[in-house]
């Protein structure tokens, strides 16, 4: 239970702090996002492994690195935290957010981002978290806050910098409005760029543990 409450109360925060931050319209607000969830990591990375994220979560799965049991109390857990993050940020704020493809940017190119970046931020939460060569590290938290800042900043403008489903689910509670049909797709990829990484994962650290 403990595992599920702070995977539910951390991407809680970590949609209130996105939304803060976007609102806030401040010109550093990837690196406020990263820093963000680098706090979470090390708050709930020694109970749950502090995914936050139905992406790493899979991930994780199909890694090895998450019990099959956990998986779909974990993916409740974080859609239900994100999903009252974003509504709670929209009554602070008084302003909502909703992700989306950048003015100049094609659904393709966005979907392309999205999934490319989740893939880069599966792939480190795996390499630096998960492995027993980096077990105790210090450094896990640092590595997986600042891929998202950098993935938000890089493609921020293209997608909205989103590579995590319950974030797409808490923006979409905090508007309540319709659910727009890129959102589905959002989420699609981002789980696909999860998936990949784990299965390159598995290449990659052939003979290595």
């Amino acid at each position: 239970m403990q595992k599920y409450l702070t995977e539910l109360v951390g991407t809680f925060l970590f949609v209130l702090l996105i939304s803060h931050a976007v609102n806030a319209g401040a010109p550093l607000a990837a690196l406020f996002v990263g820093l963000a969830l680098m706090a979470l990591v090390y708050m709930g990375g020694w109970i749950s492994g502090a995914h936050y994220n139905p992406a790493v979560s899979l991930a994780a799965l199909i890694r090895g690195a998450l019990p099959a049991k956990d998986f779909v109390p974990y993916v409740l857990a974080q859609v239900v935290g994100g999903a009252a993050g974003g509504l709670v940020a929209s009554r602070i704020f008084m302003r909502t957010f909703m992700p989306a493809p950048g003015k100049d940017a094609s659904l393709q190119a966005a979907l392309a981002a999205e999934c490319i970046f989740t893939f880069m931020l599966a792939l480190v939460v795996l390499n630096v978290a998960t492995t027993k060569k980096t077990a105790g590290n210090s450094y896990y938290g640092a590595a997986i806050g600042m891929t998202v800042a950098t993935a938000a900043y890089g493609a921020g403008g293209i997608s909205g910098g989103v590579f995590n489903p319950a974030v797409a689910i808490g923006a979409f509670a905090g508007t309540g409005g319709n659910f727009p049909s890129y959102l589905a797709y959002y989420i699609l990829v981002q789980l696909l760029g999860a998936a990949i990484a784990a299965i390159f994962f598995k290449i990659q650290s052939r003979n290595q543990e």
